[in-house]
């Protein structure tokens, strides 16, 4: 199946994997007429916000002094990307208080005078919670991970309600449109993930979803890792580099090899679609704004956001990852920065860190999260029971994980957990790459 041109992206050499590159800026003006014509007003002013890997956030600013978001995206999944996440938000909207922008107008091609895809938005309040956290109390951040696991239940009863959405795959992108469509029509189609659509990968001929279960979203997985390793044998430099390749091809097939023994490729009922849920796998710092006293104002980032089995739900949101640090830090036994250190900090961080040594607060700030882990699992084994026993699956994550790794080009490392997994230990694979 021949796959749809990226017009405007290019793709750089990276450390681990390739980088994007803009072909050309958006032009302002172009976003002015865009949005002009959206909102239905005759002027408006654009000011460019920020910029991630992937986007450029721009305001825009009526007379009246009303404001809005305009997100222009790079082409990396043409249409299904766009789709997916204006599906998403549509439906986290409507079947839960999970606070998210309002979309007003989108374009899921680059076919436009901007010349990229882009999304109109709610311009949502709040500040990133990276801002705040340090500050905050630790009864505010108890209260904000309690408020967190409560969303989190919501997306999965909203994935589980009468006209259940099962299968694994991204919202709205197997429907031919996603105007008008109603929140309980909407469908996993093809699954936007960066695995999917990184560099080369997005050419490659492999199934694409929506998947019926787990064992052929991860065939599909190994899929891609395997061709884009085939690559890296085929573009050797040398014969030293051509071994290189070839041995991590020999561990790829070894994960390969124990594809079955952790996902069954049948069951009892062959032609059933796995139970899924949707599931935010980039709940960071950055993507929760909050007021100025620590209460969420909205969770952003909604891109390749998809319907996924259980067993991925089981995760911790990513702004709680850690390191397990169970004694409080005190803070007396930590050194004091020079004037000269605090000038250079602040500079850097912008964080009022009063003085105290980076040691103390990253110290601090693990000690905190690893108390907020298990806030977040009693409050969501209260809210869903189920959340408890799909802890344990805890085989399928790692196999994943390891898949991950993989694929960003951290590969030697992951033959001690395989190994283990052959010999039936129960080790987790972060404790092997330890």
């Amino acid at each position: 199946m021949e796959r749809k041109k990226r017009p405007g992206l290019e793709w750089c050499s990276g450390v681990f994997a390739p980088t994007p590159k803009w072909t050309h800026e958006p032009s302002l003006s172009a976003i002015e007429a865009v949005c002009c014509r959206s909102l239905g007003t005759a002027s408006c002013s654009v000011k460019f916000l920020a910029a991630g890997v992937w986007n450029k956030a721009y305001t825009i600013t009526l007379e009246d002094g009303r404001q809005y978001l305009m997100r222009v995206s790079l082409p990396l999944d043409p249409k299904n990307k766009i789709r997916g996440e204006v599906a998403t938000l549509r439906i986290v909207r409507s079947a839960t208080t999970v606070p998210v922008p309002e979309v007003y107008a989108f374009d899921d091609s680059s076919e436009n005078e901007i010349g990229y895809e882009w999304i109109l938005m709610q311009l949502m309040p709040g500040k990133p919670l990276y801002y705040h956290w340090r500050k905050m109390t630790f009864t505010q951040k108890i209260n904000l991970v309690n408020q967190i696991a409560s969303y989190q239940n919501q997306l999965f009863n909203c994935s589980t309600r009468e006209n259940c959405l099962y299968g694994i795959g991204t919202l709205g992108t197997g429907n031919e449109t996603i105007e008008g469509l109603e929140p309980d029509k909407v469908e996993p189609g093809p699954l936007v993930s960066q695995l999917f659509f990184i560099g080369n990968h997005y050419d490659y001929d492999v199934q694409r979803g929506p998947f019926r279960r787990s064992y052929e979203w991860m065939r599909a997985s190994l899929d891609i890792i395997i061709k884009s390793q085939e690559d890296a044998i085929s573009k050797a430099a040398d014969e030293e580099d051509k071994e290189d390749a070839m041995e991590d091809m020999r561990i790829i097939r070894q994960l390969e090899d124990i594809l079955p023994a952790v996902f069954s490729p049948t069951d009892d009922q062959p032609h059933s679609l796995e139970r899924t849920v949707l599931w935010h796998n980039d709940l960071n710092l950055h993507n929760i704004l909050v007021d100025t006293n620590g209460e969420i104002t909205a969770i952003i980032d909604w891109e390749c956001v998809s319907m996924l089995p259980l067993w991925v739900a089981r995760q911790q949101p990513d702004f709680l990852s850690g390191s397990v640090q169970e004694i409080k830090p005190e803070r007396d036994t930590f050194t004091k920065k020079t004037e000269l250190e605090e000038q250079s900090a602040s500079e850097i961080d912008k964080l009022d860190d009063e003085g105290i040594d980076e040691l103390y607060w990253i110290s601090l700030m693990e000690y905190e999260k690893t108390q907020l882990r298990k806030v977040y699992a009693a409050r969501m084994h209260l809210l869903w029971p189920e959340w408890y026993s799909i802890q344990q699956e805890y085989l399928k994550a790692d196999f994943y994980d390891a898949a991950t790794c993989i694929a960003t080009g951290f590969i030697k490392p992951i033959i001690n957990w395989i190994d283990a997994i052959k010999r039936k230990e129960e080790v987790r694979l972060m404790e092997i790459l330890k």
